[in-house]
């Protein structure tokens, strides 16, 4: 997963305090923040590791005001397709800077004290995040006199990819309809999701939330392969936003044909090269192979996230009737067993 892609477009959306309130009340079980005043959030610096001034570019702190005291949300949003084993230990460093920062600054509560801290990782990766969410956990067991001695981190986690859609769909904030849209198969979002986004860009008053949005989207789109060009925000419609967002299932087979018909003219010229007629023929007809084989290793990613081993054996070996027939299944199999079994 191109990672800089998705830290762009979620920096641009978390850059705005109503959608990092959304995130806590509708993906976390915490209720503090309900009902609490966007004005009382503000934006802190991330810079603030004096050693290294630019170490902390990627990491998203706000400070919210609930009543007489400050609550720290520190929002990690590295989304990778590996897991971080050792992200404990790294948010206990995070918090610990960022405390230090606050001693440094002079900008504790009235009684010198440090403010409560909430980490918060938003994981965006294919694979089962199953790193430990406990500090605890990646610690030598310590002798019982030194128990009581040993650091402690613990961070929540919103694992993007395994949330539940039904509570998904349930929810009618901005940043639940992005994320069904990141999640949501092909048919879904271009003939609804997509609908109701741009419907929403062309109602909302907040230009800069807008801009935002349209840069996350960009964003998606980059990261599904898309390289056209995209209209001008001011001008958008429903209808500029399904045309100029192709299916992707679509524009991965213009991608394979088009990987087809180079290799296809490769072989031609090498079989034209030898004197060999039938080195045309041979070399068009794997050229197609190739590109329909690429076509549907792609769509099979797209859909189910990996191809396992058994099916890109069959893959490699299917003719292509059996590849064309496995094409059109894609879009509504279940599963990569149901498609192959059809």
């Amino acid at each position: 997963m191109p990672t800089q892609q998705h830290d762009l477009g979620y920096r641009a959306l978390f850059a705005h305090p109503e959608m990092v309130r959304e995130l806590i009340t509708g993906f976390t079980p915490f209720t503090l923040f309900e009902g609490v005043a966007l004005s009382a959030f503000k934006r802190v610096n991330p810079d603030y590791v004096s050693e290294r001034p630019s170490a902390r570019q990627n990491d998203i702190v706000w400070r919210v005001q609930v009543g007489d005291d400050f609550l720290y949300v520190y929002i990690l949003l590295e989304c990778q397709s590996g897991v971080d084993r050792w992200m404990a230990l790294r948010m206990q460093t995070y918090v610990g800077l960022l405390c230090q920062d606050l001693v440094k600054r002079h900008e504790l509560s009235p009684g010198l004290l440090l403010p409560p801290v909430l980490p918060l990782v938003l994981y965006n990766g294919a694979p089962r995040w199953n790193a430990s969410m406990d500090l605890a956990q990646l610690l030598m067991a310590a002798p019982a006199e030194l128990a009581a001695f040993q650091p402690s981190q613990r961070y929540v986690l919103i694992d993007q990819q395994r949330l539940d859609l039904k509570a998904l769909d349930a929810n009618d904030d901005l940043l639940a309809l992005l994320f069904r849209i990141e999640l949501s198969q092909i048919p879904d979002v271009l003939h609804t999701h997509l609908r109701v986004l741009a419907t929403w860009l062309r109602d909302t008053p907040q230009t800069s939330l807008r801009n935002s949005v349209w840069a996350w989207w960009k964003a998606l789109l980059a990261r599904r392969n898309d390289d056209q060009e995209v209209p001008d925000l001011n001008s958008v419609e429903v209808a500029d936003m399904e045309s100029t967002t192709l299916s992707w299932a679509e524009q991965l087979r213009q991608i394979g044909f088009q990987q087809g018909v180079a290799l296809a003219e490769k072989a031609k010229a090498e079989g034209m090269a030898e004197g060999k007629a039938e080195g045309k023929a041979e070399g068009m007809a794997e050229g197609h192979l190739m590109a329909l084989r690429g076509v549907f290793n792609s769509l099979l990613r797209i859909r189910f996230g990996t191809v396992p081993d058994l099916a890109a054996q069959r893959i490699e070996h299917a003719n292509r009737t059996e590849l064309e027939h496995w094409i059109e299944r894609t879009v509504d199999a279940p599963s990569v067993e149901a498609l192959f079994d059809a």
